[in-house]
């Protein structure tokens, strides 16, 4: 509206200034050599606009002519960049879809028109990657770090280029290049310092650590966790070689990470060892009550040099004492006592801690009470009993990172590299099933778990007085059968009997207890044929986790994924009389 207003008010004001030149009386006298000439105002105004009008006219054809060969550069210049990003648009979804042919076509294109676009040099590595082609890849990366504007894009493909070689020495130095370039660059600095963790560079990787908190790559907490966990892992080089190194830095450690078990460990072995044991046993209890562990407990127990066992045991109990019984880690405080008990002669308290536990027991409860059956008593034949159960019970919590158990704490995790990646917990393995159990107990477990101890002072006469003892068990003949762990079916003959027992009182012992009716082997044909599994429909191609290789099918790179296959492909992207054909079935 207000534009039609003003457009009125200019034509308002161009008629009344016309009006006003036609209303002006008078001549204008125009004198050039032998010519004259005298027209009016108005004509003279009208022939000067005419003559303004030309002049302009004439001017803009000039200034046409003049820049014409500019604009015809400039024009097949912008087509070219044209065509040039067209073909990166379209290489870079042929790549993202995995038509190799196509994105090598797209990526050629882009080469030819726009060979100084950063994408087209992507799109060209990108494509070579993808046709498994790895030196042209790798020189089009080395192309992209020479230019300024795409040098860390080229590190980091020249840096994926060398883990795929397996080149862990190229790796790191171009990484450590990209740092020198960009310090805030994430995958530059995760490299470098899981390299120097991985080489014991403890030194390097707190300076690569201290430098992502300058570059804000880390929060704070996290820095203090981590760096906590590099001085540990310093400390327990160092403890044998320069204890007052290891002593400095556990101390520094145990202040930035208080929970972290080896790091709280180690510092009450010092603090012991220099006679604090009060400082001791609270750097033990603050890490119990996050992260209960049979090291701290074993640490608190010892954390005053000289004590008795009894005094040991008291003090684990105090320990224990302090995790709730509806807390997970309160089996961890039982079995500390029954660990000190069995140590102090106290075995009358090892079996009451250790009672809840007997009936669904881990690795380490049954090794305990194999323990406790050949401290207390001396039967071999009950501790091998509870040794055999060990090896078929569940897995105790463990030292776990990706998949990986360890026998100890370590600082980096070997399989991905990852800084604090272990965590005390139980191992995938041994987690709960729905299927049964694939391992039967063996009879000789059974009836040696069945049969009561036997007592230091014995008798001749009460050795009838349990009719679930059998004769062949107490003597060393049945040790051959302990290896079987099938469990016996239930049979209807007499056992075989030994020598030196008449056979009379052995059937009578098999009429009175099941237990000595069963034989402690039995044929393979007891076991039934198993189930075969079966076939799967699609066999899947199973491959290392680290191993990059490319398909015999169709290549890839970690960008893409081959879809189909490329005969197919091409087909289905044929266009012009091939395309006709191919729809019509020729």
């Amino acid at each position: 509206m207000l534009r039609i207003v003003l457009f009125l008010v200019l034509i308002a004001l161009a008629g009344a200034g016309a009006a006003w030149v036609a209303d002006q009386p008078g001549d204008v006298v125009l004198t050039w050599g032998g010519f004259r000439a005298s027209p009016s105002i108005p004509v003279f105004v009208l022939c000067l606009g005419i003559f303004a009008v030309l002049i302009v006219l004439l001017w803009s054809t000039l200034t046409v002519i003049w820049r014409m060969p500019g604009r015809m550069r400039r024009r097949r210049h912008d087509k070219r960049h044209a065509r040039g990003r067209h073909a990166i648009t379209h290489g870079l979804l042929a790549i993202g879809h995995g038509d190799t042919a196509l994105a090598r076509r797209h990526a050629e294109a882009a080469r030819r028109h726009a060979p100084n676009d950063p994408l087209a040099l992507l799109l060209h590595a990108q494509s070579a990657q993808l046709d498994g082609n790895r030196d042209e890849a790798q020189r089009a990366f080395r192309a992209m770090a020479e230019r300024e504007d795409t040098r860390l894009l080229g590190l980091r493909g020249l840096f994926i280029e060398a883990q795929r070689a397996d080149d862990a020495v190229g790796a790191v130095m171009i990484a450590e290049e990209a740092i020198k370039l960009s310090p805030s660059s994430t995958w530059a600095s995760h490299a470098v310092l899981g390299f120097r963790c991985a080489r014991g560079d403890w030194s390097g990787a707190l300076a690569i650590l201290d430098s992502n908190l300058s570059a804000g790559l880390i929060d704070k907490q996290g820095y203090r966790r981590q760096r906590g966990v590099l001085l540990t892992a310093r400390a327990l080089e160092l403890e044998t070689m320069d204890r007052d190194v290891a002593r400095e830095s556990v101390m520094e450690a145990v202040k930035l990470a208080p929970t972290l078990v080896p790091a709280a460990v180690l510092a009450a072995k010092f603090e012991s060892e220099a006679h604090q044991v009060r400082r001791a046993m609270k750097l033990v209890e603050a890490a119990w009550l996050a992260n209960p562990h049979p090291d701290l407990a074993d640490a608190y127990a010892h954390v005053k040099l000289g004590d008795a066992a009894r005094q040991r045991l008291q003090r684990v109990e105090t320990l224990a004492a302090k995790t709730p019984a509806d807390k997970a880690g309160h089996v961890e405080g039982q079995l500390a006592i029954a660990r000190a008990a069995i140590d102090a002669s106290e075995f009358a308290r090892a079996r009451e801690v250790l009672a809840p536990y007997v009936n669904d027991p881990t690795q380490r409860v049954a090794l305990l009470m194999a323990e406790l059956e050949r401290t207390e008593h001396g039967d071999g034949g009950r501790a091998r009993a509870w040794t055999l159960r060990a090896v078929r019970a569940r897995h105790d919590p463990a030292w776990t990172a990706d998949g990986y158990v360890s026998d100890r704490w370590r600082p980096v995790s070997p399989v991905t590299g990852r800084l604090d990646a272990f965590q005390w917990q139980t191992p995938v393995a041994s987690l709960p099933s729905d299927k049964g159990t694939t391992i039967e107990s063996s009879a000789f477990e059974e009836a040696m778990l069945a049969a009561p101890p036997p007592k230091r002072v014995t008798a001749a006469s009460e050795a009838p007085a349990e009719p679930a003892v059998i004769a062949p068990v107490p003597t060393p003949a049945p040790a051959p059968p302990a290896a079987q762990d099938n469990a016996p079916p239930a049979a209807k003959e007499e056992p075989a009997v030994t020598p030196a027992e008449p056979v009379k009182p052995a059937s009578e012992a098999a009429e009175s207890s099941p237990v000595a009716a069963t034989p402690v082997f039995r044929t393979r044909a007891d076991l039934g044929k198993p189930t075969q599994a079966p076939i799967q429909t699609v066999i899947p191609i199973i491959r290392a986790p680290d191993d990059p290789g490319i398909d015999d099918d169709g290549p890839s790179d970690e960008f893409t994924e081959q879809i189909g296959t490329p005969k197919a492909q091409a087909k289905a992207q044929a266009g012009g009389w091939r395309g006709f054909w191919s729809r019509w079935g020729a």
